[in-house]
């Protein structure tokens, strides 16, 4: 339910435009009308009975909500039209109300794996901002071999087209060419540049997880619905909905042993 009066961004989510922020651009950009009359300032509330048009096409909220993981082949676009394009992320998800997704995120052309798809602006929102930190891990192929040092490089940041550093979380070494990657921003083709700029050339790039939620065994070019669990994991920040107990043996032995003493 939304209560109204209620944010015009806010409302555009609802109506399953786009997370807040891209909605914000829309406003910005003057795409939007509100009963005929075009919008460009952000804190405008509309009501119930107000008129919303996004490209002079009116626009609802709307009562079901997806969310939705799909495994991207390469050389597919997360975009959901670019005139030089003919193969979009989303044709793939075959629902009925296909029109209504937006991806969460984005993989460039040339990248693979795990990105999600909603019509939940809220849930966009908090998957994809910065200040909530949830991590994004990679595959990174390379053609030359990776140092660890290069690597521990990237981790303090480093400086490529921005006052703002390029950095990496974590690393783990799979091969002498290939490592596992953890961010938690989402900068354009951020891992590319960073490889980039220390040197690699980058042939493979494959995101096999996003906060909680995993590749899994998703082909390429598949999809599948998120569970609650999944929903509610990835926004409380959780890496994995399998927690580890903590101090297992310990308590074991402990036990065990309080066991024999009162035995004795």
């Amino acid at each position: 339910m939304i209560e109204y009066p209620v944010r015009l961004q806010v409302y555009l989510a609802k109506c399953g435009v786009g997370s807040r922020r891209f909605c914000e651009t829309l406003i910005e950009s003057g795409r939007v009308m509100v009963n005929n009359k075009t919008v460009k300032e952000m804190g405008i509330k509309v009501n119930e009975d107000d008129i919303v048009q996004v490209d002079m096409e009116t626009v609802e909220p709307v009562e079901k909500t997806y969310y939705i993981a799909l495994n991207k082949p390469r050389d597919y676009v997360c975009t959901n039209y670019d005139p030089n394009e003919d193969k979009y992320a989303r044709s793939l998800i075959t629902i009925r109300d296909q029109h209504l997704l937006y991806n969460v995120g984005r993989l460039d052309k040339d990248s693979m794996g795990l990105i999600l798809f909603t019509n939940d602006g809220d849930f966009a929102q908090k998957v994809t901002h910065p200040k909530f930190e949830i991590e994004k891990e990679y595959i990174v192929r390379t053609s030359e071999n990776i140092e660890e040092a290069d690597l521990m490089e990237a981790i303090k940041g480093v400086y490529i087209d921005t006052k703002v550093p390029y950095k990496i979380k974590r690393f783990e070494m799979q091969t002498k060419t290939s490592v596992k990657v953890i961010l938690t921003e989402g900068k354009n083709r951020e891992i590319r540049k960073i490889f980039s700029y220390l040197g690699y050339d980058v042939k493979a790039l494959t995101r096999i997880r996003i906060g909680c939620i995993t590749l899994g065994e998703l082909a390429p070019g598949q999809y599948r619905n998120l569970t609650k669990k999944e929903i509610e994991g990835l926004l409380s920040g959780k890496t994995s909905l399998y927690e580890k107990k903590k101090f297992g043996k310990a308590q074991t032995r402990r036990s065990a042993e309080a066991k024999n003493g009162s035995s004795n």
